[in-house]
């Protein structure tokens, strides 16, 4: 008998449940660890969109989380998306002093459509406080765009090109994903202590694109959980490509659900149902 590894999502509420806080303890069911969450903000949202957004005080998510901690040992803690400034450093704040194995950023801060979902105190808190932070982070094209202050790349030269300044911001580790290239192939880019490598991966059609992000991150810091403590160096990318061989097939199976009338959830049980 192996012992299970505890995880934890801190972030917001989809009642879709296809991203947010559920998206994230799905996964980290489907992948064998078992989620705790923290909530930062209740959402009014469905798989057309998000109508309405109530943050949870600072206070309360440092409750939450000082409670959570007093009683479970966690390996491994994902972050998502954070709108304020004071809530980066109560996050950092209690992660600082009671640390686990791993932490992963999914610095949250562009919507599907384009739109910037915090402001610009936000996004300093996000690049400043949480991405020195983590070990990993899994920006999309415009969420590193943000970070650099800089335009989208539109091209495979161009995500390279991008990479060094992320890694400058203080991760280990970065994910740099390719969905939001044209083309039939949406490769992310991962950059290691030891360098960096393209992690192909054909593209999928469909519209079943809720939550992806959530799903990835939460997928990786499953995985990472489960490394031994005395895994091999190159272990940490082994697991962010066994996260991403499973968030495609999530993607593959997500035709057989019937969630909502916009854009659907992926299945993030597609190995269990």
């Amino acid at each position: 008998m192996t012992s299970s590894v505890n995880v934890l999502t801190i972030a917001g509420s989809d009642p879709s449940g296809g991203a947010g806080i559920q998206a994230d303890l799905k996964t980290f069911s489907a992948l064998g660890a078992y989620g705790t969450s923290v909530i930062t903000a209740l959402t009014a949202q469905n798989t057309q969109g998000v109508r309405g957004v109530y943050p949870i005080p600072a206070d309360f998510i440092r409750a939450q989380l000082e409670t959570l901690l007093d009683d479970v040992e966690l390996d491994a803690v994902k972050i998502g998306m954070v709108a304020s400034r004071e809530v980066a450093e109560v996050i950092a704040e209690v992660l600082g002093k009671r640390r686990p194995r791993w932490i992963v950023l999914d610095p949250v801060m562009v919507a599907k459509s384009g739109d910037v979902l915090v402001d610009d105190a936000g996004i300093r808190a996000v690049r400043d406080i949480l991405v020195p932070l983590a070990d990993v982070i899994t920006p999309n094209l415009p969420e590193a765009a943000v970070l650099l202050d800089a335009s989208p790349p539109s091209s495979l030269d161009a995500m390279e090109a991008m990479l060094p300044g992320l890694t400058r911001l203080g991760a280990p580790y970065v994910v740099l994903k390719g969905g939001h290239l044209r083309g039939e192939t949406c490769p992310d880019l991962l950059a290691t202590p030891s360098g960096h490598e393209w992690l192909p991966a054909s593209r999928i059609q469909t519209e079943n694109l809720h939550g992806t992000g959530c799903a990835l991150s939460s997928a990786i810091t499953a995985c990472l959980a489960k490394l031994p403590t005395d895994a091999p160096a190159n272990a940490p990318t082994a697991a962010i490509g066994e996260a991403k061989k499973w968030l495609h097939a999530a993607l593959e199976a997500s035709a057989r659900l019937s969630v909502g009338k916009g854009r659907g959830p992926v299945h993030h049980f597609h190995a269990w149902w």
